[in-house]
């Protein structure tokens, strides 16, 4: 939904009724992920359309459930699979099967849209939890906020939860929240799950009993999360580390460039980037936060910044860490770092020389060679070509 937040929330704030189509859950080759999602405004002559669910497989038929349910204003949990032989039937040719639900979303049903447009627009990481199916009430919905969220205050945080906002968890905030789910416990079970989910940057599904019970499987919540852009850190103000950060911002990650030398980390010659940095870049790393989703790209060249940036690096929790340079860069890089202490397994973190084997030279390329690794990594692939490969395209979700 966070692609079509902005369009819909100006329908939202125009007093319109629209249907929003959103991906629960799929299986196998679907084309989009949960979170995707479609929205249809009922009141316009031609019943605008913003966002895609499926790549235009069943947007057809979404389109029209989607009509439909803003008429009856019942939401709608609905299953699409295969296609058969007749080339007009609703399905994915792709041979997946993808969930959606569809509800209809006005000022009055959805009260904290805006607020929540509001909060994703700051990077603050706010989740809609929704009761999909089950004996509960379906389309009962939850709004999680961050525990500093300008939106915790008393006209949005129930009674139930009002302590919570007050108190540090283990993970450094707690959340406040608006709506109900239908009990005080299975509130107080999805906002726990919620607060894991939000720190992974987590989307998708968790079942519960009938009143919250975490065994149970008889109520299904989606949880939809909008937590900040991972963040991608660029050392090294070179034209490669400019491509990169171009294909970088591409791939939705708040993208900053960082060199100690003040006459090249300017702003005009990384124009893609959120931030550009002078400072040492170990300095700078040491510093800023870091977490399982952050990229660390090492595109410097210099043993000087290469080593104590990567000494510091090496020992943070950051998903990737990649450093340019040749074969025997590398093998030098290594015996530098080995040097100052760390050890084989700090070491075997490090990807280098950095991106896949795509035979890449200029800064571009070597840039789409750097994002193919990154790709690589987080949804499982092979990196070998299509064609060689068997089973299914689209991988699950594996970093």
């Amino acid at each position: 939904m966070r692609d079509i937040l902005s369009r819909i929330t100006k329908w939202w704030e125009a007093g319109e009724t629209f249907g929003l189509a959103t991906v629960v859950r799929t299986y196998r080759s679907a084309p989009r992920d949960p979170g995707a999602a479609l929205a249809v405004v009922s009141s316009s002559a031609d019943h605008e359309v913003v966002g895609s669910v499926s790549g235009g497989c069943v947007e057809g038929a979404v389109y029209e459930l989607s009509l439909d349910v803003c008429q009856t204003s019942d939401p709608v949990l609905q299953t699409y699979g295969v296609s058969d032989d007749d080339a007009f039937a609703v399905g994915l040719t792709c041979g997946g099967i993808i969930d959606i639900f569809v509800e209809p979303v006005d000022q009055a049903r959805f009260p904290e849209l805006g607020q929540i447009a509001e909060a994703v627009e700051r990077g603050e990481p706010v989740a809609v939890a929704t009761v999909i199916a089950g004996p509960g009430q379906v389309g009962a919905r939850r709004v999680i906020w961050a525990r500093d969220s300008a939106h915790v205050d008393s006209a949005h945080v129930d009674s139930a939860r009002a302590d919570a906002v007050q108190a540090d968890g283990a993970d450094g905030w707690h959340s406040g929240a608006s709506g109900t789910l239908g009990s005080a416990r299975l509130d107080a079970a999805v906002d726990d799950d919620v607060r894991g989910m939000l720190a992974q940057g987590l989307t998708g599904i968790r079942r519960y009993g009938a009143q919250g019970e975490r065994r149970g499987d008889e109520l299904s919540v989606f949880v939809n999360s909008f937590a900040p852009a991972p963040r991608m850190l660029v050392f090294g103000a070179i034209d490669f580390a400019a491509a990169v950060a171009r294909v970088g911002k591409f791939l939705g990650y708040h993208v900053t460039v960082c060199d100690a030398r003040k006459v090249f980390a300017t702003a005009s010659r990384f124009p893609d980037a959120d931030e550009v940095v002078v400072e040492w870049p170990h300095r700078f790393l040491a510093a800023t936060e870091v977490d399982a989703r952050t990229v660390i790209c090492v595109l410097t060249h210099d043993p000087k910044f290469d080593v104590p940036l990567l000494e510091v690096a090496l020992r943070t929790p950051a998903g990737y860490i990649g450093a340019m340079g040749s074969r025997r860069t590398h093998d030098d890089r290594l015996v530098r770092l080995r040097e100052v202490g760390l050890t084989e397994d700090e070491l075997a973190r490090l990807r280098s020389p950095i991106g896949l084997d795509l035979g890449a030279r200029t800064p571009e390329e070597t840039a789409v060679s750097i994002a193919a690794e990154l790709i690589q990594l987080r949804w499982g692939g092979t990196g070998h070509p299509l064609t060689v490969t068997d089973g299914r395209i689209h991988h699950q979700f594996a970093g």
